[in-house]
């Protein structure tokens, strides 16, 4: 293959170009189309389409010079879809399930067929080729290498990291006769696999994405990190505050990026395989959450993981010491609340949701941040600088009205 021309060469045939014969410049680069140039560096002789000629004129005219100059890719030598990591944890996982053929090896070949087949990568993901590359340069057959890689991907200890998904769930026959569709929100810890809460719902919002992120956090204790879908759900201004308030800190994976929560999505592959298949329906969503809840602490979270060979809770045991539990106190249950600023009247009143109410302590022109739950809107817990002043009360003008009362008779005794 003919080394790329040098830049002397390209600008050789712009000058080209500029003194050819012709009326346009389309017929002045379809005669220097028709011509050889020698290129006195690397010694080949070129010639070159027209249309190769009038992108080097375009980008020549926009941007200058130096856009003709040859330039590396940006992201060579480097992997835009899958990572050394990611591919040194899913050969871990497949390699124990493989047996070796006569000349005491597992062909290559088989191992990247069984990857797509457990849908650990599709094709248009990891071509073969990008596959035989990435093993064969970074080693991947070798143990001491891949653990290497494999502990770049994992967290060290319980709750450093924590990712969650929802999956698609069976469907329900009601009462009614109608049929309803079911999710799973599932959370797992990425250093010792458990499943730190998995639950079903009727419906995917944020509502019950709430409830089932304060569930794992009372169950696991708090992560310091979360990565999450970019879902709406996992974007909601909840979990958002949720998180700036217990000091987690919360980062989205790649848009249709699945690989880079490869654990949760594992989990689910499993989870379908291994516990839905073996029912053919559920007569309620109380049934399917209760069944699910006894698969994943008696089957997934007590038996041994290949990927970490022992049991995900047994490892989760291990770091306890270092988990922090949430604390059963208001601040940890209003943490999950939803809160909205607003300005407080001289009479130490607000309004929210269409009604007015009294601060608890007197909070005259201030702005205050009000909390309450989204799905009671019952309670108004007060903050003020951070601080939780108490619980807002309806406003009453008549009880206010019975308090002035006394102090107005008094005035009018006196000045008889």
């Amino acid at each position: 293959m003919a080394a790329k021309p040098s830049f002397e060469l390209r600008l050789r045939v712009l000058h080209a170009v500029h003194d050819a014969p012709g009326n346009t410049m389309r017929e002045r680069i379809k005669y220097v189309a028709d011509k050889s140039f020698a290129d006195v560096l690397s010694g080949h002789t070129y010639r070159f389409t027209w249309r190769t000629i009038s992108t080097w004129l375009y980008r020549h005219k926009k941007n200058g010079i130096t856009t003709l100059q040859n330039k590396t890719r940006s992201d060579k030598d480097a992997y835009r879809k899958v990572q050394v990591n990611q591919l040194a944890e899913a050969i871990h996982e497949v390699l124990p399930t493989l047996a070796h053929n006569k000349t005491g090896v597992i062909p290559k070949s088989v191992l990247y067929r069984v990857l797509l087949q457990r849908g650990l990568f599709v094709r248009s993901q990891l071509a073969p080729t990008t596959f035989y590359r990435m093993v064969r340069t970074h080693h991947l057959l070798d143990e001491q290498t891949m653990q290497k890689q494999r502990l770049s991907f994992a967290m060290q200890f319980a709750n450093q990291l924590w990712q969650a998904d929802t999956m698609y769930g069976p469907t329900i026959k009601q009462a009614d006769g109608q049929w309803k569709k079911t999710f799973l929100i599932a959370f797992i810890d990425d250093a010792s696999r458990v499943i730190t809460h998995a639950e079903f719902f009727y419906r995917d919002n944020t509502e019950n994405m709430v409830l089932a992120f304060r569930s794992a956090l009372y169950k696991r204790g708090k992560p310091e990190r979360l990565y999450f879908d970019n879902g709406a759900n996992y974007a909601a201004k909840e979990i958002l505050q949720a998180c700036v308030r217990l000091d987690i800190h919360l980062s989205h994976a790649p848009i249709r990026d699945g690989a880079a929560k490869g654990k949760i999505e594992r989990f689910f592959r499993g989870f379908r395989d291994r516990f839905l298949t073996l029912h053919a329906s559920f007569a309620s969503l109380e049934e399917l959450n209760r069944l699910t809840h006894q698969w994943v602490e008696e089957e997934y979270n007590a038996k041994h993981h290949s990927g970490i060979q022992m049991a995900p809770i047994d490892r989760f045991n291990l770091d306890r010491n270092r988990i922090r539990f949430l604390a059963d106190d208001a601040y940890s249950a209003e943490a999950f609340f939803i809160e909205e600023s607003r300005k407080v009247s001289k009479t130490n009143v607000f309004s929210i949701n269409g009604a007015r109410h009294e601060c608890p302590v007197d909070l005259r022109e201030k702005t205050i941040q009000v909390r309450y739950d989204r799905m009671r809107r019952d309670r108004f817990i007060v903050y003020f600088d951070g601080q939780r002043m108490g619980e807002a009360v309806p406003l009453d003008l008549h009880a206010n009205a019975r308090l002035r009362m006394p102090a107005a008779v008094g005035a009018e005794g006196d000045a008889s």
